[in-house]
């Protein structure tokens, strides 16, 4: 399984459910990355989404303890190990952790590529992902040229878990 996520300095990723900064460049790179595949998210991430809706073009599992959580259009797990049995239908490079920080914390540990967009830049945020440059397991093995948005400077940096 892959993840994809945006980050600033300090490795925060969002802010009263919303995301810290939405820069265009940034969301189409997740569109083409993600389009006819696998995306697996939390039901609060779910809920920022315009209408609430699951992504188009994509398979969505929304990985939620709430038993009673049903969406239409989408998987509903509610459990790691659901999940996980789950996404074997899958070839596992189809397969997207999109967020949010609980879910990802929870598949980290099942992941082996990381696409992060990392924005040089310290916002506000009260959700983080874990600093993969602090991780042992976690080597950055390719890193884009540096991007512009308006003031904004953030360049995509792909971390592979070592083996």
């Amino acid at each position: 399984m892959k993840l994809i996520v945006a980050a600033d300095k300090n490795w925060g990723i969002g802010k009263d459910n919303k995301l810290l900064v939405s820069i265009p460049a940034d969301m189409k790179m997740f569109r083409q990355e993600t389009t006819g595949k696998v995306v697996v998210l939390g039901r609060k991430t779910l809920e920022t989404f315009p209408g609430g809706l699951p992504l188009k073009n994509r398979t969505n599992i929304i990985l939620t303890a709430n038993k009673d959580f049903k969406v239409k259009d989408a998987v509903v797990v509610h459990s790691v190990d659901e999940l996980l049995e789950e996404i074997k239908k899958y070839p596992s490079d189809q397969v997207y952790c999109v967020g949010g920080d609980s879910v990802y914390k929870q598949l980290l540990p099942y992941c082996d590529t990381a696409l992060v967009t990392k924005i040089d830049y310290a916002y506000e945020a009260d959700r983080y992902f874990p600093n993969l440059d602090e991780m042992p397991e976690w080597q950055a093995t390719g890193t884009s040229e540096e991007q512009t948005y308006f003031d904004l400077e953030y360049a995509y940096v792909r971390y592979e878990r070592v083996k």
